[in-house]
């Protein structure tokens, strides 16, 4: 049957198993040789470039895996994507303004990131948000554009509100969001001190709610922003000092990757009604911003589950125009130009981690050893063997049951002493066996039982790789974010093995064991028999948002090496802003060690080991100097 399969299999079969093309948003294909694809554009069109090439690069230049890839082109386009679509509702429907959208600094806040949102926005006018002192200076240095906007959100001290201030004076489009009623206070004092009249947005509480992962954020009991007493306040106080012009913008957000175009649709209704009443209480008004929300496409199924979405930007930003219009039109209020805090859809296809397989843990009782269990054997281990040679699609059931119990009977006759280890181990090697055969019994069976569903999956490989998942993926790890991860090559071979995913990190959660599929979560992934001293290469795609800052030293495994990958004038693959991941000596001393301490707290340790006869000098020269080069090296498996 492997044969068969083997022989029959495609390169369109493994891209319709990992569903490549549907994630892949234009941006990843398989090539006819089954190798994974980047489709980058070298200014007259576009060139599949593959990524085993890509690696062989890097390996030519002395980089290890793991490494991230970022795809620079790839963010242009993203950024092109967003605005050229609402360019193109607008025009559509004789929307009367504009659209600006700002990039949200936590996303991806790395300084190649957001020097490029900046280089490839200007053209747009694309701006920056800042939620914290520290992404506000980026955005201060950044944002150069007179006409793109800066927005302010996050906890604000005098320090911030000052900067912010500060930028008014000199040009830049600030805008200063109220998260609580008690900031306007501050706000406006700061302003009286500086001589400068404040850019003002409301963050609201909507009472609309989205489905999805982060459906806490929206909802009335949402932790930031204002209700609408405290709104109406707000327009009360700036009315008394006569500021009211000051206040400029209605601001919400519901909530990271919104799945359902209905939820964003709802949200933009309540929001612009608020709006307009705004303006009609006498506020200068002006602007809408929609926050963020803008979901990412992760398994391809174009659904409303968690990790996809059920619409595309072009449907995206025709219902927030259209919403927008038909509201204002019917109050007889101008359109507002539209924000949007759009950042997971922006940077999420720019990076793909790519990583190698160091090991396999195979459970396949079937490829075992087998002697059958002689005739004076202990009978707990005869009854076992005679289940395992009567199993037929009839008694599958029965045969597991059966088996189940005559395992649990051996462990208790071991631990009471009438079993000795290897009649324990012989009993255990006899039950695998019978659940195997069980297991491809249910392949083909009409019916299977609900309890032996999954045993295809207790039977699956582990296939250790080399990266962390605390590092390089946390939200797979902490909120069970799916990513699609599948073999970069080797896709015109059938892929006969099922396996999880563990990390080379000590830890039990270290490991990937739920994937994309197009209706449900897999819980095993396919792929290939690595072969014997040959890379197995495996890439995590989708990853530029939120991974690269939200990553930890669990184990004081690093930063990984990090590349980014273009085309040149001539075609040719490019790498360009290489960053070495961290050394040991990195991570040491990220957590207060001094490697000069350590290498000499262990070079007087190797010279009493010399004092003691335990080693010789030479031998000491050899361990110091490696205990040396260790400290040097990268964090992660070196071959």
């Amino acid at each position: 049957m492997k044969l068969e399969a083997l022989e029959r299999w495609t390169v369109q079969q493994s891209i319709d198993l990992y569903g490549t093309r549907n994630w892949g948003a234009g941006f990843f294909d398989v090539n006819a040789a089954g190798e994974v694809v980047v489709k980058l554009q070298n200014g007259v069109g576009t060139v599949d470039v593959s990524l085993m090439d890509v690696v062989a690069g890097l390996k030519e230049r002395g980089l290890a895996m793991p490494v991230l890839l970022r795809f620079r082109d790839i963010l242009d386009r993203t950024i092109s994507r967003i605005n050229e679509s609402f360019a193109e509702a607008i025009a559509s429907a004789g929307y009367q303004n504009v659209y600006r959208g700002v990039y949200p600094i936590k996303v991806n806040q790395q300084q190649q990131v957001v020097e490029e949102v900046a280089t490839f926005g200007k053209r747009y006018h694309h701006g920056l948000e800042a939620g914290s002192k520290a992404e506000l200076l980026i955005a201060l240095a950044y944002m150069q554009d007179p006409e793109s906007y800066i927005v302010c959100n996050g906890y604000k001290d005098n320090e911030f509100i000052d900067l912010a201030l500060s930028s008014l004076k000199m040009g830049a489009q600030t805008l200063i969001v109220l998260e609580m009623f008690s900031e306007l206070e501050q706000v406006l004092e700061r302003a009286a001190l500086m001589g400068v009249r404040p850019r003002i947005g409301v963050r609201l509480k909507l009472f609309s709610k989205v489905n999805g992962r982060w459906s806490d954020s929206s909802g009335d009991r949402s932790a930031f922003g204002l209700n609408m007493a405290e709104t109406i306040r707000v327009v009360d106080t700036l009315r008394e000092k006569g500021m009211l012009d000051c206040l400029q913008m209605v601001h919400y957000h519901m909530g990271s990757q919104i799945p359902n175009i209905g939820s964003i649709r709802s949200a933009v209704t309540e929001a612009v009604r608020v709006y307009i009443d705004l303006t009609k209480e006498g506020a200068a008004m002006g602007i809408l911003d929609i926050g963020g929300g803008l979901a990412v496409d992760y398994d391809g199924s174009h659904t409303n589950f968690s990790s996809s979405r059920n619409y595309d930007i072009k449907e995206f930003c025709a219902d927030v125009i259209e919403t927008v219009m038909n509201a204002c039109d019917k109050a007889g209020i101008a359109h507002p130009t539209i924000i949007s805090e759009s950042g997971r859809a922006l940077v999420a296809y720019q990076s793909v981690l790519i990583f190698n397989i160091l090991d396999v843990g195979r459970f396949d009782p079937a490829e075992t050893p087998h002697e059958d269990v002689p005739s004076d054997s202990p009978e707990l281990l005869r009854n076992l063997q005679e289940i395992a040679k009567s199993i037929s699609p009839k008694n599958i059931q029965e045969c597991f049951n059966d088996a189940v119990f005559h395992r649990d009977e051996i462990r208790t006759a071991f631990l009471h002493g009438g079993l000795t280890l290897r009649q324990r181990a012989q009993g255990e090697q006899l039950f695998w066996r019978t659940v195997g055969q069980i297991a491809r019994e249910c392949r083909s069976a009409k019916y299977v039982p609900e309890d032996l569903k999954d045993l295809s999956i207790d039977l699956c490989d582990i296939y250790y790789a080399n990266f962390s998942v605390f590092q390089s993926l946390p939200d797979s790890w902490a909120i069970g974010q799916l990513f699609p991860i599948q073999p970069i090559h080797r896709l015109a071979e059938f892929p006969s093995r099922q396996a999880t995913l563990f990390d080379i990190t000590c830890d039990c959660d270290g490991k990937i064991d739920k994937f994309i599929d197009l209706h449900d979560v897999k819980k095993t992934l396919s792929l290939h028999e690595p072969k014997p001293g040959e890379d197995y290469l495996l890439g995590a795609f989708l990853v530029g948002a939120y991974q690269e800052t939200l990553g930890d030293l669990h184990n004081l495994f690093g930063d990984t090496n990090i590349v980014s990958v273009r085309l040149d004038g001539d075609g040719r693959i490019d790498f360009t802003n290489e960053i070495k991941g961290d050394s040991v000596a990195d991570v040491l001393g990220y957590v207060e060690y001094d490697p000069k301490d350590l290498v000499a707290m262990f070079r007087d340790r190797a010279e009493r080991a010399v004092r003691e006869n335990r080693i010789n000098p030479s031998e000491r020269r050899q361990i110091v100097e490696a205990y040396a080069t260790g400290i040097q090296g990268y964090t992660y498996f070196e071959a």
